[in-house]
């Protein structure tokens, strides 16, 4: 079975709870605009080209896809998980803002989840493994 070795972005910050007013710590998650999986929901990256690293990649890939650069922190763990036609192999990092506006360039739409909504959109059977990783995360306010 060929490996796809991608990596994703778990974009944290701080937003205000529209109920509440009150500060809470959030992660980005996007939802496919395009292909098999589409309108399923992920947290952004993509592919690692040849020569890269996976921070390169991620870099990259949320510059071309959200218009926006990033910081990459920790990895936050590694996804292995079969579909059917391959195995995708997803490095996940916290990643915080560092300029842009994270604009919808090839995603059908976007949230910012906090602890209490991590689990309210349809997520991607692999980004569903890393969900109880995210939310210790979010935990640490």
């Amino acid at each position: 079975m060929k490996t796809v070795k991608v990596v994703a972005a778990m974009i944290f910050a701080k937003r205000q709870n529209p109920e509440t007013k009150a500060e809470e710590k959030a992660v980005f998650a996007t939802q496919r605009g395009y292909g098999e999986n589409k309108d399923g929901w992920e947290f952004p990256g993509g592919k690692v080209e040849e020569g890269e690293t996976p921070r390169e990649a991620l870099k990259r890939e949320i510059r071309e896809e959200l218009d926006t650069l990033i910081e990459v922190g920790d990895l936050i763990g590694t996804i292995e998980y079969d579909y059917p036609e391959f195995h995708l192999s997803m490095d996940c990092f916290e990643c915080e803002i560092v300029k842009g506006e994270l604009k919808l360039m090839e995603h059908e739409a976007a949230k910012w989840l906090t602890k209490k909504t991590l689990y309210s959109v349809e997520w991607l059977p692999a980004d569903l493994t890393i969900l109880d990783k995210v939310s210790e995360r979010l935990k640490e306010g």
